[in-house]
């Protein structure tokens, strides 16, 4: 930040460099770290079946959200939940039980490691809320409407914060500290338990919507459904059954149609036999699309649907959330290194069709300067200047062996990924 300030560094591309440098640490330093660092804390993921959307909602049961990115809160409170005297708490309030849901990227975390349905992604909390069915919205960073405060008001909805740098008007704030970890866990749970009484009936408006889901795909994961080695998936790049990857992640974006992005992209994606790989409310999104059952493979080309079947998983692997984007990082450089070529060299492309995150500049940042193309759907602030979105969209592949793209027709973009990808197996002699 020092180097934007009046009178410090001047030079566009100095400042594009240093933007992509800054980018890889927070990828290959701070992101990877972290993700490494919860599978120790809370185990890998792997495949696991559940669901997704408002629909994973209970009439009888106390529903606890827990929204946001930090997963060390998140998953005191679905140990907290299934204790049994918070259970036998919530009996003594006319619940059956504690129905725990996710939303966006804290929903993910729980989602792939414990199963924890999904009640959506970015643009549906507030509807989450609006259900009347919510006794507590727990929230800590990162994508938190601040609306939420005043629309809890109009429901019985505790709307909890927890994070010492992220307070919101109308929220009740129950500071997480890791040292009492499970206390304050079970003190958010025992108020949203508390509050079942004050549900108001009339109010209630739980949607049917919701579809079955497989998720968890961690790389270890991908690794032992191929064998133990990456051998298979190359040669189905090799033969052409799999003719590249997609990395298709992000935010929603109230510019665009909700999830319309996400799904014609993928969509078009597999229909042209290209594995997707997705994290965040991309994932969410095609989670409730049905994208990520083994039996969406119908959907793909003949030659990835034949390789989906033969080991029984879908075309769109779910790994994880929007800061478990190292996770691909991780795939592709062994994919790379097992190729004997640079990661900027692969038939891969990324995508993130609804971003709107600060978050997703860093993100996008930390993938292009790794060397993946990627097509962004809408359009970043760069436009004022056309050195910088020319250094973004063309230069910097001269350096770092990729660039950004804009496109905000999802089918175009998908044709643009596409014919990248294609590009690149020409230069390996695919």
């Amino acid at each position: 930040m020092h180097r934007t300030h009046m009178g410090v560094d001047n030079d566009y591309v100095s400042l594009i460099l240093q933007g992509l440098r800054t980018g890889l640490a927070d990828g290959w330093g701070g992101s990877m770290i972290a993700t490494e660092l919860q599978d120790v804390l809370f185990g890998t993921p792997t495949p696991t079946f559940s669901e997704a959307n408002l629909g994973v909602l209970e009439t009888n049961q106390v529903n606890i959200i827990v929204h946001g990115h930090e997963p060390l809160l998140s998953e005191m409170i679905v140990a907290a939940a299934v204790d049994p005297k918070m259970v036998e708490l919530a009996k003594k309030q006319g619940a059956v039980g504690i129905n725990v849901a996710g939303m966006c990227c804290t929903g993910n975390e729980i989602l792939m490691r414990h199963g924890v349905p999904a009640a959506g992604n970015f643009l549906q909390q507030e509807l989450a809320v609006a259900t009347g069915a919510v006794d507590a919205m727990v929230v800590d960073v990162q994508c938190i409407m601040p609306a939420l405060g005043a629309l809890a008001g109009c429901f019985h909805t505790k709307f909890i914060s927890t994070s010492p740098k992220a307070k919101f008007p109308g929220a009740v704030h129950m500071e997480f500290q890791e040292q009492t970890a499970l206390a304050t866990a079970s003190a958010i749970v025992s108020a949203a338990v508390l509050n079942y009484r004050n549900r108001n009936p009339a109010k209630v408006h739980i949607p049917n919507e919701k579809s079955k889901c497989m998720v968890g795909f961690s790389v270890e994961t991908i690794v032992g459904a191929l064998g133990g080695n990456l051998d298979p998936l190359i040669g189905a790049i090799k033969s052409g059954a799999v003719r590249g990857i997609g990395a298709v992640v992000g935010c929603n974006n109230p510019k665009i149609v909700h999830d319309y992005g996400h799904i014609n992209m993928v969509k078009e994606l597999i229909k042209n036999n290209v594995l997707v790989l997705t994290t965040g409310c991309n994932a969410q999104a095609c989670a409730k699309a049905g994208l990520l059952l083994p039996e969406a493979a119908d959907l793909a080309g003949e030659g990835l649907q034949g390789v989906c079947k033969a080991l029984g998983i879908p075309p769109v692997l779910h790994m994880g959330s929007c800061v478990d984007i190292s996770r691909i990082l991780v795939a592709a450089a062994a994919l790379a290194n097992a190729l004997g070529v640079d990661i900027s060299d692969l038939p891969l492309a990324g995508a993130a069709p609804e971003w709107m995150s600060e978050k997703a500049v860093a993100i996008g940042a930390y993938v292009v300067g790794s060397g993946v193309y990627t097509v962004l759907g809408t359009v970043p602030p760069v436009l004022g200047s056309s050195a910088v979105s020319g250094l973004l969209t063309a230069g910097a592949k001269d350096v770092v062996g990729a660039c950004f793209a804009v496109e905000p027709d999802p089918f175009k973009a998908a044709k643009l990924m596409i014919d990248h990808i294609d590009s690149q197996r020409k230069k390996l002699g695919l």
